[in-house]
């Protein structure tokens, strides 16, 4: 068999976007050259990988069996790439880091901040998506690392993945002054049921954990505005829209909001960094991870006013 990675990259392409033309198109090459890139592929395998319709092209059984091995051996390759021009001295390397959005407005930005000071010259891409996602795009070799939210019922995890747990961040009630408070340094879950409330998308793994509570307690939130991103909440929240329930760490400098604990029950999560444990790191990428680990480590320590909020895990 002389299965090759040009003739992966057809396959995947045309997996991609069902049609051999717009595929040939995407990867610069002739419709014949392509096709003959996959006949030849599927004779090597002995099977047929496509369902060839008018118009129309769908992944037979095997087919189906080859896309996540193919992206796999891609990724690998690229990773042996990447790996030997570093050390050939041909770029300074690059890390792909992806992060839950809630993640990236606190450790990521203090993180990427000071790798790039320290780093100048290595190339950075960022990826930000929920915690099953960026499993799915580490399992498959897209990134190189994850900053992902995990629990005990939500592990986050893959059996190629290793993961380590960083920081346990308590969740804290913001609102706009003093006055959703009264005063008050604490509120109940059932004092926040009562409240007019700023919500994040379903998505949000943030999200989850405030609907498990509720659905556990028996109460019904007072929603006014659903699906909003970070920032948005945040702002929306300064304009006394609501309150909301955020991560401890995304507040950072802003005098018009105050926050204040949730009790009964307290509300935390726990921050994991996670890589493939099947793929030796780039020297770029081991960077990063000690810089994150660095991150954690002052972030815990209160470097930033949140004594008490954010802790190390164990």
């Amino acid at each position: 068999m002389t299965m090759n990675l040009e003739q992966l990259r057809g396959f995947l392409e045309v997996a991609r976007v069902g049609h051999f033309t717009r595929a040939a198109e995407s990867l610069h090459l002739t419709q014949p050259s392509l096709s003959r890139q996959i006949a030849t592929l599927e004779h090597d395998l002995g099977s047929e990988l496509f369902h060839r319709a008018r118009g129309h092209i769908t992944l037979t059984a095997a087919g189906e069996t080859l896309l996540p091995l193919a992206r796999r051996m891609l990724a690998d390759a690229e990773t042996v790439r990447r790996e030997m021009a570093e050390l050939a001295g041909l770029q300074r390397g690059r890390v792909r880091l992806g992060a839950t959005p809630t993640l990236c407005v606190s450790i990521v930005a203090d993180a990427v901040s000071a790798f790039h000071a320290a780093h100048p010259g290595i190339e950075l891409h960022l990826t930000e998506r929920g915690s099953r996602g960026l499993i799915d795009e580490l399992s498959s070799g897209a990134l190189d690392l994850a900053l992902v939210i995990t629990s005990d019922a939500h592990p986050a995890t893959a059996p190629s993945l290793t993961r380590s747990r960083l920081l346990t961040e308590e969740l804290v009630v913001v609102g706009g002054g003093d006055a959703p408070f009264g005063g008050r340094t604490s509120v109940t879950l059932k004092d926040l049921a009562g409240m007019p409330q700023i919500v994040f998308p379903s998505s949000y793994d943030l999200r989850g954990t405030l609907d498990e509570a509720f659905r556990a307690a028996g109460l019904m939130p007072k929603v006014v505005l659903e699906g909003a991103e970070m920032d948005a909440v945040l702002r929306f929240v300064e304009l006394g829209m609501g309150v909301a329930l955020v991560p401890a760490m995304v507040l950072g400098d802003r005098p018009g909001l105050r926050s204040v604990r949730l009790t009964e029950p307290r509300l935390s999560r726990t921050i994991s960094l996670a890589r493939r444990q099947d793929v030796q790191p780039t020297r770029a990428a081991a960077a990063m991870h000690r810089m994150i680990l660095r991150t954690a480590d002052a972030l815990a320590a209160g470097d930033r006013g949140l004594g008490g909020l954010v802790s190390r895990a164990g």
